[in-house]
């Protein structure tokens, strides 16, 4: 079962859709004890990364961290990826997962932000999650912040210096941009996730 994490900040809704449209056996949920129990978890995120603090105040935080601690499959979704490293420039006072090493950071001056529409990837050829998905390939953004990359990151793109565009490491898994905006290819994404095994 794939726990669709309701933090009240995500695009739960386009979502679902897509993993329904790929069959898979999804539930979207607030509730803790029932994270506690998913073989998958996928956290949306939009907006400002201070929404993330409810996952801790609702027990979700907790919840989550024991599964992955237990091999349960995590993909993180734009500011879901975002709060999968230490802490962000946009909510400083709130800490990240730390599951990454590094803080996500403002687009410098130099371009327009946000980063909205479709940009190309520089894709790792070893990436599980991002498995016939070629570099090149455009994929849809709407993002402020961005992560740095890292020895994580499967996937680069440019927009006023590169930044992650995915991560990747064992059972955790994370997007900026958004799959359930992107079309064929972002459903192959999620296709991907939802056949991966620990």
């Amino acid at each position: 079962m794939i726990a669709v994490v309701d933090y009240r900040a995500g695009n739960l809704t386009s979502v679902k859709k897509a993993l329904d449209h790929l069959r898979a056996d999804a539930i979207v949920t607030g509730d803790p004890e029932v994270v506690a129990q998913a073989d998958k978890i996928i956290l949306p995120g939009v907006g400002h990364f201070s929404s993330t603090a409810i996952l801790e105040q609702s027990g979700l935080r907790t919840a989550i961290l024991h599964r992955i601690n237990h091999g349960a499959l995590f993909l993180g979704v734009c500011v879901g990826m975002q709060w999968m490293f230490e802490c962000s420039a946009e909510a400083p006072g709130i800490p990240g997962l730390g599951l990454f090493p590094g803080a996500c950071g403002r687009f410098t001056k130099s371009v327009k932000s946000p980063h909205v529409g479709w940009n190309s990837l520089t894709c790792h050829d070893e990436s599980r999650l991002l498995r016939g998905i070629r570099s090149g390939s455009f994929v849809y953004f709407t993002h402020s912040y961005s992560a740095p990359v890292v020895k994580q990151t499967v996937a680069r793109c440019e927009y006023g210096g590169e930044f992650s565009a995915a991560v990747e490491q064992d059972n955790l898994f994370g997007v900026q941009f958004h799959p359930e905006k992107s079309g064929a290819l972002g459903l192959k994404l999620l296709e991907n996730f939802c056949c991966l095994s620990c």
